[in-house]
């Protein structure tokens, strides 16, 4: 079970990415994020994302449109 769920369904690009990017800063070092979102390009942005932040893409996965981004805040 993550830390704070973030659901994002609905939003597109860039929303996702900067909603997440908010709601780290209330997740404690080594905690971890769970993303949803319905954005069929948040897969790619989650990935830069994490890449970019430094933070670590645990998991993510699709399940009927709704993409599922597990990420841990490393501070």
């Amino acid at each position: 079970m993550a830390d704070q769920v973030l659901d994002a369904k609905g939003l597109n690009c860039p929303l996702p990415i900067l909603k997440a990017k908010k709601a780290l800063k209330a997740v404690p070092a080594g905690g971890t994020l769970e993303v949803l979102a319905t954005d069929p390009g948040s897969a790619a942005d989650f990935e830069a994302f994490c890449r970019t932040t430094g933070n670590e893409l645990l998991e993510s996965g699709n399940d009927g449109g709704v993409y599922r981004f597990l990420i841990k805040h490393v501070a």
